[in-house]
């Protein structure tokens, strides 16, 4: 039997048959996880040293941030580097999703130009890495915790929720700025400057029940915010986090990805002409 016969039209913005569409997505699940691999093997992730330089990179920044809070603020304590460790390690779950995300078309020019299928795995692809490279550090962390001698408690659990909100906001993320940057490659050049500005404009070198009265419009601004927050509230104080928080980071996160989502796939198309 044939192969199907592939009609290429004109470029027209608007959505494709979007069943069809997730049905093809869906269908290449394995090449999804196939890709994230090799991508992780080029950047030595196999290897004893490259997993070891992943979980080091942020332990060590964070324990750099934290000498800087026990300059600045004269004094700390253990639950006090639990939330910076913590906070951290999720934050760059996110930060990594955008640094792959941003270039994970551009850098698929060859693939994009030879082959049909659909563009948005790429910084779905993008996001997986950022799940293998964040599970390691998570183990870091309960020893962290462990040794902290942090109590634990049946709240925690509320994490796993937390985190498949804040996945749900790294892909939408990461699906937004990858098309972006299709149109304007000045981004990633600017994406360093964006991530740190979120990192400390989030509750990570501060908690957010310390933060002035009048600097509480960076709740409202910032989506990471009550999601880091929540994080803090279970992962490391062991309490339910605030049903509000909760709400506001999900409205967040599924705001931007039908935002981002829409946006790509209405452009998607025209990508071949602007590689």
């Amino acid at each position: 039997m044939s192969a199907p016969l592939r009609v290429y039209e004109p470029f027209k913005a608007g959505l494709p048959p979007l069943i069809p569409y997730w049905k093809s997505l869906f269908s290449r699940r394995t090449f999804i996880s196939e890709y994230s691999r090799s991508e992780l093997r080029e950047q030595h992730f196999d290897s004893v040293f490259g997993q070891l330089w992943l979980v080091l990179n942020p332990l060590l920044l964070s324990g750099v941030y934290f000498l800087l809070i026990v300059i600045i603020g004269g004094a700390s304590d253990g639950a006090r580097y639990a939330h910076l460790t913590a906070t951290l390690f999720l934050f760059y779950l996110v930060a990594n999703s955008l640094t792959g995300g941003v270039k994970s078309i551009t850098a698929g020019q060859r693939l994009i130009l030879n082959t049909a299928f659909p563009r948005i795995m790429l910084p779905i692809s993008a996001v997986v890495i950022a799940v293998f490279k964040f599970f390691p550090t998570l183990i870091i962390f309960f020893i962290i915790r462990i040794v902290l001698g942090l109590p634990f408690s049946w709240q925690m659990l509320w994490a796993i929720p937390i985190f498949f909100i804040t996945l749900l906001l790294a892909l939408a993320l990461a699906i937004t700025i990858s098309c972006i940057n299709v149109y304007f490659r000045d981004i990633s050049s600017f994406l360093p400057y964006l991530t740190r500005t979120l990192l400390y404009l989030s509750p990570i070198l501060y908690e957010a029940s310390a933060l002035k009265p009048q600097l509480k419009a960076l709740e409202a601004l910032n989506p990471l915010f009550p999601i880091l927050d929540s994080w803090s509230q279970a992962l490391v104080h062991g309490i339910a986090p605030q049903s509000s928080s909760l709400l506001t980071g999900l409205a967040w996160a599924f705001g931007v990805f039908l935002i981002g989502t829409y946006f790509f796939l209405s452009r998607e198309r025209e990508f071949a002409v602007r590689l």
